[in-house]
């Protein structure tokens, strides 16, 4: 694990951006595509317009697929959908194709949702395993990351899979990568910042014995890839030395 932590928003989302192009560039050489995933909420909207807009001349983005770790269930035309905000922040921006966006059909049903989705990108993979080249996650101050949150189902799932799961303290249905399947990828990196995460960073980091039912981001530790951890000052200051 890398843990990397910055004073400034401004200079975590430049690091991580150079980050994102240097995978990509290394992907592109070797494979002749990017299999990038794509994070939701807020958190990543800054590092979304950099990537398209100071840095739209550093990658062959026709050469890119985009990915969705998560997924609200609500229609892709809700400002909640993850997809709406990565189509706004940077999809658009960079002019990219349609059959390069691998979107969540919430039109379905949740349990179909996820597996229809799982149909597309085992499509895409054509038969090969699923090792996506970057995963980016955040983590909520309860220590979910994707739609992983404590106490769900997803927390004790152990296929390499897409799944449907109810998040009773949100009273709705989330569609998301399980845990197995984010640790099979190259790499894979977390966008962690402020002050309200600082509680959920320390368990995740510091703990010796591990409590995935507690702490979800525990259960992310890629079998043969990366894990790097982009965070500010405020979201590790009761980290242990």
């Amino acid at each position: 694990m890398n843990l990397l932590i910055y004073k400034t928003l401004e200079e975590l989302n430049q690091d991580l951006a150079d980050y994102v192009i240097k995978i990509a560039e290394m992907s592109i050489e070797e494979n002749d595509r990017f299999n990038f995933v794509l994070t939701g909420g807020s958190s990543p909207k800054a590092l979304y317009h950099l990537l398209a807009t100071a840095c739209v001349d550093r990658i062959d983005w026709e050469k890119v697929y985009f990915f969705f770790g998560d997924e609200r269930n609500v229609p892709s035309t809700d400002e909640n959908y993850n997809g709406l905000m990565a189509k706004k922040a940077l999809l658009d921006p960079l002019g990219i194709k349609e059959d390069h966006i691998f979107y969540v059909d919430t039109t379905l049903a949740p349990e179909k949702a996820a597996i229809e989705y799982k149909k597309a990108i085992d499509q895409h993979f054509k038969g090969e395993e699923l090792v996506f080249d970057l995963i980016l996650l955040g983590m909520g101050d309860d220590a979910h990351t994707a739609s992983i949150f404590p106490h769900t189902t997803l927390v004790k799932d152990q296929e390499v899979d897409i799944a449907s799961v109810f998040v009773e303290k949100l009273n709705t249905y989330r569609i998301s990568f399980t845990a197995p399947l984010i640790n099979k990828a190259d790499n894979v990196a977390f966008l962690v910042f402020g002050e309200n995460k600082a509680e959920a960073l320390k368990h995740v980091i510091n703990d010796q014995e591990k409590n995935f039912d507690l702490y979800p981001s525990q259960l992310i530790d890629p079998i043969d890839g990366k894990l790097t951890w982009f965070t500010d000052e405020a979201a590790t200051k009761l980290l242990e030395e």
